[in-house]
């Protein structure tokens, strides 16, 4: 009886932890059946030890002929036995959970889109949001990533273009998850015209982060080999096309038998037998199901609402037509997307499809064909543009705007800035699923972006057929003066030493390109730039990666609107009055622009940071002032005098900013409302720290930069009092131990917070203080002891960066990102899936 009642007293123990635990953490079925198994485990050992004890005592009744030592000895083994199995299941429910936790955060569980009313709201990219049909690869890459062997393994991908092996690469790379198993990361593009040095210079620079343009290549190769020895790497070599790359790579990455991964993307089956080992094959992409297809297509084009029955038949059959690509399918949706959603017009595209016939990557070219037709006009010109630049070149999206600007490819439009409707027409290429984003800014507005390798290929085609731009490559034997803009990217370093017949003849040329780095230093550079004198329709001139001086070629280039180029002698620009774009950098000291750049109406951009503002003429109005949106200029008693006068000022970047001059700048913003990016470079010291002004009132400010202000944390409060405040940079801006937000400080729209450099050691606030922030950024405080917990807390948290810090700073970042994942495990409202998305991301 009381072997019964005591079995039964167990038992009910068992349950009721069950129940706690399923309660108190709720983590969804896996976790769940993990929680489950060792709570009956434990009951039942427990019970076992328990029952063993009480039949010991009943001996003499029950086991009268085995010793008491045999008993003990079967007993004891039994219980082995037993321990040993239950440890073979719990490993095996561990493996299953991180798969399944894996694969919900890597993107296969849909995370709420944040609500959004500015348009630098953040937008998932094309890559992020091509998922679908990929489950089973990212768990083949997951399985290679964490297979046993600790040696250096490579882990191809092979496929055709578009299939989506660098969407496949870039989930795996970027999920905060497998970044946190690494110690160093880095995502290297090689592309078919790979160039030693240049593929140098790209892992170097992504390894350390600095740029080393000086170095020789077998101390580039050196620098990396250093960078990675002894730390465990994640290194992804995207578009690989040759075995000879991929020797070279291999060489210089070491294998400490630390588990360190190498995923590498090529369209070569040969290229990916010969890096893979045979213990890991290359992985084949294959192409997507219909019904994957399908769901690609619906996802993209109707998000969560449902889709038209009627239209499902016709929508089917051009889902068909793309062969199971995803790159087609993306496309055809974009183009889909902005059209009405009518039976006729979705059957014009599928007739249109259907006239088509060839392999998969035949039918890809005729859907982009087709994708690129329906653009309206507008936006032709500026996607040719795009395509114009090198294969897997990343764009900066300012500079594009600006060229764009410059080209005249932007229709006016009443009340709205050019600016403002490239931007539009950029997203609007960007909705079509025609470019790439490759990188945002801290407020989500896109920093930069490029295209995929066949849109480029069919940009390229089109662009030669309409005289749009024309793309130079080291094959060109032709001139250039019949084409009306030229792009020449670094690789040709003496293109017009090599072809002078360029000059023959009339040029009609009204834009030249230098793309790249510093690269054209040759031999003839002393020379061959004095012929650009000739292209005397020239409207555009970018040459800021020559290095050359222009200041005696500037002058001759009468209808120049767009100059980004080195001139020691900035009078050279006096009588340009075309100009609209002025960005010019000096070697020379003390020099500034001609007096006549008062009487430029035109002007909209100088950035002139290391060339001084002339004084404006006396008694006389500047003409350009009510025109000038962005202005990146050194601090002087000159510009701080003429700075309250520009009332529509968009962008302000000023420089050296001294104590003296400090006060008298805080005047000019008093009547700048009209500022949406402020960056602020002072030259202020522990010794003079500047203070701010609690009269500061600038309602649109969005981003707010400071760099060596060393302001007292005080003053924080100051910066919470401005509306519109979504991303604040600090390096070195702040100083003091304690930072200690007071309840009634909030900073109502910020979603970046960037705090570098300081002797910051106590950090005091809650999340009432940052309601929206999406981002952390903590890099070079030493000092710090620990992220405030309730940061956690913040609904719209997504990601947490740190960099160089006190490693409790660390830990502390780890810790929220386990409370989230408790907090939100079983939660149904939005914070659950925002916490799971949670990303802490240690890049020492």
């Amino acid at each position: 009886m009381g072997f019964l009642v005591t079995t039964l007293i167990f038992v009910a123990i068992g349950v009721i932890a069950s129940l706690c635990a399923r309660i108190c953490c709720n983590r969804g079925p896996s976790t769940n059946l993990l929680h489950l198994t060792l709570i009956i485990t434990a009951t039942v050992c427990c019970w076992m030890m328990w029952a063993i004890v009480y039949l010991a005592q009943l001996k003499p009744l029950i086991v009268p002929v085995l010793s008491e030592g045999e008993t003990c000895v079967r007993a004891c083994k039994a219980f082995n036995e037993e321990l040993q199995q239950v440890e073979k299941e719990v490993c095996f429910l561990k493996k299953e959970v991180t798969v399944i936790k894996f694969n919900k955060h890597i993107g296969f569980s849909k995370l709420p889109e944040s609500a959004t009313t500015f348009p630098s709201s953040r937008q998932s990219t094309t890559e992020e949001k091509m998922v679908v049909g990929m489950k089973d690869d990212l768990n083949t890459i997951l399985n290679c990533i964490n297979a046993q062997t600790k040696e250096l393994i490579a882990i191809s991908v092979v496929g055709m273009g578009g299939i989506g092996k660098t969407t496949l690469a870039k989930k795996v790379f970027d999920d905060s998850m497998i970044r946190s198993q690494f110690d160093k990361h880095a995502w290297v593009t090689i592309s078919e015209d790979y160039n030693k040095r240049q593929m140098l210079l790209d892992v170097v620079s992504s390894i350390t982060g600095i740029n080393q343009e000086i170095m020789s290549n077998d101390k580039l190769m050196e620098t990396v080999y250093k960078g990675l020895k002894g730390r465990r790497f994640l290194i992804v070599i995207d578009d690989l096309w040759s075995t000879e790359a991929w020797n070279l790579m291999r060489r210089i990455f070491p294998n400490d038998y630390n588990k360190s991964r190498i995923i590498l993307t090529t369209r070569l089956k040969n290229v990916a037998n010969h890096a893979s080992s045979s213990d890991f094959p290359p992985h084949d992409m294959s192409f997507l199901s219909l019904d994957d297809s399908w769901n690609l297509f619906t996802e993209r084009l109707f998000k969560k609402d449902p889709y038209p029955q009627q239209l499902e038949v016709t929508g089917k059959h051009i889902i068909q037509q793309c062969q199971g690509l995803p790159l087609s399918i993306v496309v055809i949706s974009g183009l889909i997307g902005n059209i009405e959603r009518t039976h006729d017009n979705w059957k014009k595209i599928e007739e249109n499809l259907n006239s088509f016939f060839g392999t998969a990557s035949e039918q890809c070219q005729a859907i982009l064909s087709l994708s690129y037709n329906y653009l309206p006009q507008y936006l032709k010109a500026c996607f040719l543009y795009i395509g114009s630049f090198p294969e897997d070149m990343e764009i900066r999206v300012s500079k594009l705007i600006s060229s764009w600007i410059a080209e005249q490819f932007i229709k006016a439009r009443s009340n709205t800035r050019l600016e403002v409707v490239a931007e539009e027409y950029l997203q609007e290429l960007t909705d079509r699923s025609l470019i790439l984003v490759g990188g945002r800014r801290a407020n989500g507005r896109i920093k930069t972006c490029k295209i995929h390798d066949l849109l480029r290929q069919m940009c390229i085609r089109e662009a030669q057929i309409e005289n749009v731009v024309h793309f130079t490559n080291n094959y060109v034997s032709d001139g250039i003066n019949d084409h009306r803009r030229v792009i020449i990217p670094y690789l040709i370093q003496d293109y017009f030493r090599d072809h002078p017949e360029h000059r023959n003849g009339k040029i009609t040329t009204r834009s030249l390109i230098f793309l790249g780095r510093q690269s054209y230093v040759v031999t003839g550079i002393y020379y061959w730039p004095y012929s650009i004198s000739d292209f005397k329709l020239l409207k555009v001139l970018d040459a800021h990666a020559i290095g050359f001086d222009f200041s005696r070629i500037i002058p001759q280039l009468v209808h120049l609107r767009y100059v980004d180029a080195r001139v020691n002698d900035p009078s050279s620009l006096a009588k340009l009055f075309n100009l609209q774009t002025i960005i010019i950098y000096s070697q020379k000291k003390n020099v500034q622009l001609p007096t006549e750049i008062w009487t430029m109406s035109e002007i909209k951009h100088v950035d002139i940071t290391d060339v001084d503002m002339p004084n404006p003429p006396l008694g006389e109005q500047p003409l350009f002032l009510n025109n000038l949106h962005t202005l990146a200029v050194k601090s002087s008693a000159v510009v701080l005098k003429i700075l309250r006068s520009f009332p529509n000022l968009n962008k302000l970047k000023i420089n050296d900013v001294r104590s003296t001059e400090w006060n008298a700048f805080l005047d000019c913003l008093l009547v700048l409302e009209g500022l949406v990016t402020l960056n602020i470079q002072a030259a202020a010291s522990l010794n003079s720290p500047f203070f701010l002004s609690k009269d500061i009132f600038l309602p649109n400010l969005a981003k707010l930069s400071l760099n060596s202000t060393f302001f007292p944390w005080e003053d924080m409060a100051v910066l919470a009092k401005l509306p519109n405040l979504e991303v604040l940079k600090a390096d070195n801006a702040f100083w003091g131990t304690d930072w200690k937000l007071d309840e009634d400080v909030v900073f109502p729209e910020l979603k970046y917070l960037g705090v570098h450099h300081g002797n910051l050691e106590i950090w005091e606030a809650t999340s009432d203080n940052f309601p929206m922030l999406e981002e952390l950024n903590l890099s070079w405080l030493h000092f710090l002891e620990e992220i405030p917990e309730s940061i956690g807390e913040i609904m719209t948290l997504r990601s947490i960066e740190i960099k160089d810090c006190n490693s409790a700073v660390i830990t502390s970042a780890e810790q929220i990102r386990e409370n989230q994942e408790i907090y939100g495990a079983g939660k149904d409202d939005q914070r659950s899936s925002v916490g799971k998305s949670v990303g802490v991301v240690n890049t020492e």
